[in-house]
């Protein structure tokens, strides 16, 4: 993650000083008002509905999975729909040219299945070729960091397993949104500022993205027709549009134009796998996460030492509480431990081996607990810092069918690279890759990079609890384990899950990042055990959603309560206030 603005005025015309500058908006000297009842941090009540909901970053994605749900469709097929939008609306974010990850309990099957739809690394791509062109490392951008988008292959095979409807419906609210237009977003416009930057040296990303050179301003309206005209395509042709059709052609023209490596035949294999998720057990409660290449194992390692490791070293967290020192002091630790192991370990399991089982063990977990001194920060193993510009979107409907779904272009606006006639940015994921051979996660053709994408999913006797998910870069998997903390530790309810402050480790730097609101009592006692401490706001922290199934009689499977009718029990769904989304059902 990278700092970036960190406010943004309300709107200039609204405020100007005598000297024309724009004066700070006298809203921000104001207090924040109080909730009537339960935890006053909460800043909104849960989405309750039981016909079916949708939750993720923005209000017009989660709007577009709902209507797909009123009119008929599942979850997937939601999922897909709200996808799409936000390739509109958070192009910097995710888009086509990315790649998609989704845990999914099929209600018919009563099992969870898990996708990986991320893409490969083309044919010519060897160490030796990237070598030859003076690297030394990956490059964070250009036609040199991207891989085969994996997307929307991915949302073809989801809807092919267990969708209900096509491309021609399920796109037709993105390409409405991309012809028509929407307005910037305050928050959304934040996250250009910095993608502008990734942009510029491109003219096509220019004339696409920006206005007179600079992102959007606030309120106006931003067009993308030729996305619209992508999606015009996928919804008469399916996924051969992309990967047999014109929108291959267009992406090898501009990959040979740019001296990348991208050929019509990378795009022949299938760029989708279905994996076996991996899981560990959490105060009674299964954590699922997706298996290497992702960092999945990290979440559940560090899960698994604070589990085995706070007895040991004499902290009971549930009594201490999210206020403990100590409590945030070993998750901490916990994390610097399971970053290390990503590093050491992580590649794509089809190249290298990976112990898994033992990374996720408890024994192993336990065996851990000498390296964590409570008094005193154990400096951390310096490794790459993952940054991140991502999705998350969670559904379910009446049938019972929930899907943890996350999406990405990798870096805000990827590679930076836009796909003439299109109007999408190729993804930037391969710059997770080495140029080290000694490293299980080297580049070589048709591999798969490191992937920060994590979906999240909670299981308990083999019921279904909740779809979520944290998106963010390296936030993502210590994010996983402190939104999981937070829901079974402290007993938070979805939203108040998301709502508590969080930390984000950077490995890279030694860094501990805590969002302000802990400068007063968790900081400084950080700080005095030797974490080099920096305060932020939310941004640093990624973004969150969830959908929890409660049955109305304990130990039910979730399902239609009467032919017709809704789910039989409640969704109860949350959304991160650090970004624009929301949780919707009816």
């Amino acid at each position: 993650m990278r700092k970036r603005m960190t406010a943004i005025a309300l709107s200039v015309a609204m405020s100007v000083q005598a000297s024309g500058q724009a004066a700070e908006p006298a809203i921000d000297q104001a207090i924040t008002g109080v909730r009537a009842s339960g935890w006053a941090g909460q800043t909104r009540s849960e989405m309750l509905a039981r016909h079916g909901m949708v939750a993720t970053s923005q209000p017009l994605a989660a709007e577009a999975g709902l209507d797909i749900l009123k009119q008929g469709g599942n979850a997937i097929d939601a999922a897909i729909a709200t996808a799409a939008v936000l390739n509109v609306v958070e192009p910097g974010s995710a888009g086509m040219g990315g790649d998609t990850f989704a845990i999914v309990w099929l209600a018919r099957e009563k099992k969870l299945i898990a996708l990986n739809a991320s893409g490969k690394a083309p044919a010519g791509a060897t160490l030796a070729a990237y070598r030859a062109k003076g690297y030394k490392k990956m490059p964070l951008h250009g036609i040199h960091s991207a891989t085969v988008p994996g997307a929307v292959d991915g949302w073809d095979a989801l809807l092919k397993r267990g969708g209900t409807m096509g491309f021609d419906r399920l796109l037709a609210p993105a390409i409405r949104i991309a012809e028509e237009g929407f307005p910037m977003t305050e928050r959304i416009r934040q996250d250009w500022e910095y993608g502008a930057k990734v942009l510029a040296p491109d003219p096509l990303s220019v004339s696409t993205y920006l206005v007179g050179g600079k992102p959007p301003p606030t309120y106006s309206i931003f067009r993308n027709p030729d996305l619209g005209k992508a999606f015009r395509l996928l919804a008469a042709g399916g996924r051969d549009a992309f990967y047999k059709g014109p929108i291959r052609d267009a992406i090898v023209k501009r990959s040979h134009e740019l001296g990348g490596f991208l050929e019509a035949k990378d795009f022949e294999q299938s760029q989708v796998s279905w994996d076996e998720p991996i899981s560990t057990s959490y105060r009674g409660y299964d954590v699922v996460e997706m298996p290497p290449a992702t960092q999945g194992f990290a979440a559940l390692e560090m899960l698994n030492i604070v589990e085995a490791c706070a007895p040991k070293l004499g902290l009971d967290i549930a009594a201490s509480g999210p206020r403990s020192p100590d409590y945030w002091h070993l998750m901490v630790e916990a994390k610097k431990i399971a970053y290390a192991d990503l590093e050491r370990f992580n590649g794509d399991p089809h190249f290298v081996d990976i112990p898994v089982e033992r990374l996720i063990s408890k024994d192993y977990a336990a065996s851990l607990c000498p390296r964590i001194d409570m008094k005193r920060a154990t400096p951390a193993e310096r490794t790459e810092e993952a940054i991140g510009g991502t999705v998350y979107i969670a559904t379910a409907d009446a049938d019972g069918n929930m899907v943890s779904f996350i999406y990405s272009v990798y870096d805000t606006f990827g590679s930076g690279i836009t796909v003439p006639g299109y109007g999408f940015v190729l993804g930037d994921r391969g710059a997770l890759f080495s140029l080290d051979e000694k490293s299980p996660n080297v580049i070589a053709p048709g591999k798969r990079p490191f992937h920060t994408l994590l979906p999240g999913f909670l299981m308990k006797d083999g019921r279904p609890v909740a779809a979520f998910g944290l998106m963010g870069g390296s936030q993502q998997a210590q994010g996983h384990a402190q939104v999981i903390a937070n829901m079974l530790d402290f007993g938070a309810n979805m939203q108040a899950a998301s709502d508590a402050a969080r930390f984000s480790h950077m490995q890279g730097r030694d860094l501990l990042t805590l969002e302000s609101s802990l400068s007063g009592e968790i900081g400084p006692a950080l700080a005095a055990r030797g974490h080099r401490i920096e305060y932020v706001t939310g941004e640093e922290m990624g973004g969150y959603q969830a959908i929890r199934f409660i049955p109305e009689k304990p130990g039910d499977l979730p399902g239609r309560a009467a032919p017709g009718g809704g789910i039989n029990g409640t969704y109860a769904g949350g959304s991160d206030h650090r970004k624009d989304g929301v949780a919707i059902g009816w």
